[in-house]
């Protein structure tokens, strides 16, 4: 099994006003690999891949992108890159398929 880390978020930090979204996390992604950030309501998950894709900039924290230390300007940078999300959506539209409503 390949053990490549992509990506890798080091202790990252990131606060709003009278809420500290994350507090240390970490995150690593490698090549080959399906996976999946799953948690509760408010635990940070979209924060994180928000601060990943340039959206939100960390309070403190490192990013490494192949092995490189990054800091997106938002998500045109990281799409550059190579990295995209897929926001969820709960809204599906009815008379479109799968493929249609994740584009």
């Amino acid at each position: 099994m390949n053990k490549e880390i992509v990506l890798q978020m080091k202790d990252i930090c990131k606060s709003f006003p009278g809420v500290k979204a994350l507090d240390g996390a970490a995150l690593n992604a490698y090549k080959g690999r399906v996976m999946a950030l799953m948690g509760e309501n408010g635990a940070g998950k979209s924060t994180l891949m928000k601060i990943m894709t340039g959206i939100y900039s960390k309070d403190s924290g490192t990013v490494f992108y192949h092995g490189h230390e990054v800091t997106f300007k938002g998500t045109k940078d990281s799409q550059e890159a190579g990295i995209a999300i897929i926001h969820q959506e709960l809204n599906l539209i009815q008379h479109m398929s799968i493929t249609e409503n994740i584009f």
